[in-house]
């Protein structure tokens, strides 16, 4: 299988990240839930992957590091725990449903008001409009910095000093950059930064989290068991405790720590080049097709994402014959981000993702071009 869904997940992991998780298994205690070899162990390891998320996106301390299951998770108690009844929030039409339905939910429930930054049929987003968005009640700005559709990257410097200049909470969703794309939060004014670590940052699913800038604070999204200060009826008010109740996925995180390892030896910078020309490789084969229609903004750069679609053909059915006749995984559909299907005027039958990433080949991106070409034929 020529596997080119990584922005779904990166299904090929290094042999190291695999193997972490493996000895993980036969040796990790629960993390702070005793002072025995296994406890510390994890313990001194969970901390470890801590210090190297800090490092990698700019995050002032590594207790302010937070691990969730996944963004999704990462992006509700960000959502829920640092917007206010009756706030208006600005956010995109790029979102994915993991910041949609918060705040939809949001607005249902604490009377908060939302707008959205426009996109145009190519997913390019009117900067322009954000002044017009603006309101008294304007608390907070909520964006993605990379479609997970189209591949086109925010302007995070251009926005963090937008929200900056008004005093508005900055919250990023990272799920489709971290890992190759450079992001320090103190530089681009980011207040709360949402990851996933089974996409680009090469870790095994059921890994994430949130990194918080200095004097940023957010409620407990959920609450539980710390293996701290049991005898308080509230979750323990320090981070990270404040926001993970429960056990962590120590085994995971082994997983993710280890990418890390993997992806600091290796460089995001040769990583990232590496996909961005896979994933062009592919465009300007497929974009020269008369029947072949791609989404997105290709005049700079962006992930490796290219979306398209072939002839009147459904989305659906055009992914299937990629994966029967082919042997190529892609994700057709809505990829989660209605609006964004909206500006692009694929409502109705989606269109056909593929993603490239650091174990795809020139190969692999040629085979794909030529089954496009197959299929447009």
């Amino acid at each position: 299988m020529i596997y080119l869904d990584n922005a779904a997940t990166t299904l090929r992991k290094p042999p190291s990240v695999v193997a972490a998780v493996a000895e993980a298994m036969g040796s990790l205690g629960n993390d702070g839930r005793g002072t025995h070899r296994g406890s510390l162990t994890a313990a001194r390891m969970i901390y470890g992957a801590r210090e190297k998320l800090a490092a990698l996106f700019g995050c002032p301390r590594a207790d302010h590091v937070v691990f969730t299951c996944n963004a999704t998770e990462a992006l509700n108690i960000a959502l829920h725990g640092g917007i206010d009844r009756g706030a208006h929030v600005i956010s995109t039409d790029w979102e994915h449903n993991s910041v949609l339905r918060p705040l939809y939910r949001l607005a249902r429930e604490r009377d908060v008001s939302l707008s959205f930054l426009p996109a145009d049929d190519q997913g390019r987003l009117d900067y322009d409009a954000l002044p017009r968005l603006l309101r008294p009640e304007t608390r907070a700005l909520v964006c993605t910095h990379g479609s997970n559709v189209t591949g086109n990257l925010a302007d995070l410097a251009r926005l963090g000093a937008f929200a900056r200049a008004h005093g508005l909470r900055f919250f990023v969703d990272a799920s489709q950059t971290a890992g190759v794309f450079p992001i320090d939060m103190g530089r681009l004014g980011i207040d709360v930064l949402c990851f996933t670590g089974h996409k680009s940052l090469l870790g095994p699913q059921g890994t994430g989290g949130l990194c918080l800038a200095e004097g940023v604070e957010l409620r407990p999204w959920k609450v539980g068991g710390s293996g701290v200060q049991s005898y308080l009826e509230t979750q323990p008010p320090a981070l990270p405790t404040r926001l993970e109740a429960g056990t962590l996925n120590g085994h995971g995180i082994a997983g993710l720590s280890a990418a890390l390892d993997f992806l600091r030896d290796v460089g995001p910078e040769t990583i990232r080049r590496h996909e961005q020309a896979l994933a062009r490789r592919f465009y300007e084969r497929v974009a020269a097709l008369p029947e072949v229609t791609v989404y997105g903004d290709f005049s700079g750069e962006r992930a490796a994402v290219v979306s398209l679609n072939i002839g009147g053909m459904d989305s659906g059915e055009a992914a299937d014959l990629l994966e029967t006749e082919y042997a190529i995984a892609t994700r057709p559909g809505a990829h989660c981000a209605p609006r964004m299907h909206r500006c692009l005027g694929t409502e109705a039958r989606g269109a056909v993702r593929f993603s490239f990433g650091w174990y795809n080949t020139e190969a692999e991106a040629d085979a794909a071009a030529e089954a496009v070409e197959a299929l447009a034929r």
